[in-house]
């Protein structure tokens, strides 16, 4: 891998802040008022060019319930 540009590195430390402070992508772009659009497609263009990008995180879809009778 070459050296990153300075718009790769900005959106790769953008992503790896975000996995770092367990965040879901939507909720990190929310906070610092960036395009979720954006911060997706960098991903992704990140991924294509062979640039390593931390693992997302994803909160539980399904939380566990007890029923008390």
């Amino acid at each position: 891998m070459n050296e990153l540009t300075s718009t790769q590195a900005y959106w790769l430390g953008h992503l790896f802040h975000a996995s770092s402070r367990q965040l879901a992508l939507s909720e990190y772009a929310e906070e610092q008022s960036l395009p979720l659009a954006a911060l997706l497609a960098w991903e992704q263009r990140l991924v294509v060019q062979d640039v390593p990008v931390p693992p997302r995180h994803r909160p539980p879809r399904f939380v566990a319930v007890e029923v008390v009778r």
